[in-house]
Formats: C-alpha cells, structure tokens, sequence
C-alpha cells in the first residue's frame, strides 16, 4: 500500500533556504542561470531564483515536446560555450533517470565538462545518479513514501494515485 507524504509548504520553504546556503557557500562556482526542469522544478527554480537573485530559466524534458525539451537543451549546451554555468533543479532525484537523460542530452549537444551541475529538494542515496546539491536525502531502501509537493497538492486524489502508480518499484 502507497504511503503518501505531505511536505508542508514551510519544509519546502526550508529545503530552498538549505539550497540557496550550499550555493552560497560554494565559492568555487556560481550558476549564471539556475535551470528548472519541468514539471516537478518548475516551482522550486521560482523560488530558489528569488531566494538567491539568480535569474531562472526552465526546460520541459519529461513533456518529450523538442520545442521545449531538447531543443532548449541545445541552446543552454551553447551558452555554457560561451562561459555560462547552468544549474539545473528539480524536485526529486529518484532514480535518477531524469538527470541522466538531461547529462546525455547537454553532453551531446556540446555542453562544456563543469559547466552544469544538477540540484534537487530531496536526493536518493541509491540513485544511479548524484547531484552536487540537495537539501535533504532519502534511502529508497527504507523510505517507499510518495512525496507530494505543495504544488502537487492541488491535484485531484485519483492524478496522484495514478502518477505514482506509474512507478510502482519507487513505492513497494
């Protein structure tokens, strides 16, 4: 049975502050722009942007439409070539499947090596995958929960189930 979990909007508001913190405590690099990844960053790079200045920009990749997706992607790959450092957030490193098809995807369009580093809210230790950043880790070992973000919490109960239903081995 699925155990769904609420983050309440001031434990967001507190994973964001953690994250703006490492940025800032990172001396040895600084994002141009901070990248939210659609859906599931799109809010989190809203309010990690005011939360350290930085300006925001997003990528759809999970939609598969190339206008928002690869295409994007081809020309944030170009702007690291031009001395830019992109920051790419998103809510959750999982399994890491997302990350590693965004790594594919920029390293093929010629994204410079250290110019792109990823960042997430929650990061699982058993990911395939590792972000430079996170505010929180989780064991996907131990913790089977199906997080639900403040803005997912307006979803009808039925989206929810069907979308974690879609992964069944993250929460069994």
């Amino acid at each position: 049975m699925t155990i769904y979990t609420h983050i309440p909007q001031a434990q967001f508001v507190a994973d964001i502050r953690a994250l703006a913190g490492r940025l800032d405590s990172d001396a040895s690099w600084n994002p141009t722009f901070i990248i939210g990844i659609g859906r599931g960053g799109l809010v989190p790079a809203v309010f990690l942007s005011h939360a350290t200045g930085l300006p925001m920009l997003s990528v759809d990749f999970s939609s598969q439409v190339e206008d928002f997706s690869d295409a994007p992607l081809v020309r944030l790959a170009a702007r690291t070539r031009e001395g830019e450092r992109l920051l790419f957030l998103d809510d959750i490193n999982d399994t890491g499947r997302t990350i590693a098809n965004l790594r594919r995807a920029l390293a093929e369009a010629g994204a410079v090596p250290g110019s792109i580093r990823f960042a997430t809210l929650m990061d699982n230790i058993r990911s395939d995958q590792r972000v430079e950043y996170h505010a929180r880790e989780i064991d996907r070992s131990v913790t089977k929960d199906w997080f639900i973000f403040p803005w997912e919490a307006v979803a009808p109960d039925v989206a929810i189930a069907l979308d974690a239903a879609m992964v069944p081995e993250r929460t069994a």
